[in-house]
């Protein structure tokens, strides 16, 4: 599978503290969690598109459609188990109506996008064991978390780089 682009939003300094608590609190369970993934570019995020390419007209309708409603505010609230024998844990990202349509603006844009519609969520740990899905979701806990997106990015995985294409 080619690695993939992605356009992401993400959380102000507050809300990326939050979701890396959660991350620790895996860690300190010693269960999987997304600190284990080490990478400089490694940071909490909403994935608005991912596919092996992103054509410039979906840059310039994310610039035009999501960076203008910068800050947004979400809530990340309940957790979700995604795949199947080993699974990605996320906290489900409640946002507004608006930011749903003008997300589904972007990601027509992108041909070979990856998952049909768009499940907004904030990844606490991936490739997790079936069998230590209570683990996790005791050491997480239920609690939710206020997040302001400011900053909508592109991850360019071929340069291993990230840019920034609006910021609140």
């Amino acid at each position: 599978m080619p690695r993939l682009h992605a356009l992401e939003l993400v959380p102000d300094d507050a809300g990326q503290d939050a979701v890396r608590r959660d991350w620790q609190r895996l860690r300190d369970a010693g269960l999987p969690s997304q600190l284990d993934h080490d990478a400089p570019t490694n940071a909490p995020h909403v994935t608005v598109v991912s596919a092996p390419y992103l054509p410039d007209e979906a840059l310039d309708v994310a610039h035009a459609r999501l960076g203008a409603l910068l800050p947004i505010r979400a809530r990340a609230a309940g957790l979700l188990v995604l795949g199947g024998s080993r699974v990605t844990i996320a906290r489900a990202v409640d946002i507004d109506d608006d930011v749903v349509r003008r997300a589904l603006a972007v990601r027509v844009q992108v041909p070979d996008r990856q998952h049909v519609g768009w499940l907004p969520h904030v990844t606490l740990a991936r490739r997790v064991d079936r069998s230590l899905v209570q683990q996790v979701l005791d050491a997480v806990g239920h609690e939710d978390v206020v997040l302001t997106l400011t900053e909508l990015r592109r991850w360019d995985p071929e340069k291993k780089f990230v840019t920034t294409i609006a910021q609140a």
